[in-house]
């Protein structure tokens, strides 16, 4: 199962954006890989429901 972690906000052009970071733990090897995202904020519970 992936982890979800909203990071930093940032405001731009009249908006507020946060960075959401995906953690995904690999079965075979046990390694994460991290994806990262910038979102608008009001849609951050859209994207951690993801």
């Amino acid at each position: 199962m992936a982890k979800k972690v909203v990071a930093t906000l940032k405001k731009e052009g009249g908006r507020t954006f946060a960075k959401v970071i995906k953690a995904v733990k690999s079965p075979k090897t046990g390694a994460y890989t991290f994806k990262e995202e910038m979102v608008p904020t009001d849609t951050v519970q859209d994207v951690l429901k993801r």
